[in-house]
């Protein structure tokens, strides 16, 4: 199983068509949220066959997506969150408990604009970064892929694209 995790791409949408052909055929494309009213045009542009999932981030204003979502992915329980409700900016403290309390194996956020993966006591904890404003030192825009190989376990890969020149 593939899929493909992006987060902040605030309708500036040119680099997350790229890498979904880049990393096409997918089974599931995750975006932890402010898409700021491109949910529609990101679903027309994956396969049938590939599942969607995206939550409410600090930008969606006019959004009907869930604040967050819990789902199983294989063997995996999964939180999908923007972040901004547990003040993600000043640490993942507050989302490492909230995992904890909820017994979930993976986190992933958003917010920061900033990439991050950490395993905390056996909690992976992880922010794809930004596709459009990046922040983190180099500012190249970033996304994650997590893999489950044939024997269900996941395997995460943190991504950059390169910036093009006219």
């Amino acid at each position: 199983m593939k899929i493909l995790i992006v987060s902040d791409t605030h309708r500036k949408d040119d680099n997350l068509k790229k890498v979904i052909e880049k990393t096409s055929p997918l089974d599931m494309l995750i975006h932890l949220g402010d898409a700021e009213g491109s949910e529609t045009k990101i679903a027309g542009w994956i396969g049938e066959d590939c599942d969607l999932e995206m939550v409410l981030g600090n930008n969606d204003f006019f959004s009907n997506l869930d604040r967050e979502k819990e789902l199983k992915i294989g063997e995996y329980r999964v939180l999908l969150t923007h972040g901004h409700y547990y003040n993600v900016s000043l640490g993942v403290e507050r989302l490492e408990q909230e995992a904890r309390d909820r017994r979930l194996d993976i986190v992933m956020y958003g917010h920061t604009h900033r990439p991050f993966y950490e395993v905390r006591g056996g909690v992976t904890i992880l922010n794809p970064g930004s596709l459009s404003y990046p922040r983190q030192d180099g500012r190249k825009p970033s996304f994650m892929i997590m893999e489950l190989d044939d024997q269900g376990k996941a395997h995460f890969t943190l991504n950059f694209l390169e910036p093009q020149y006219n």
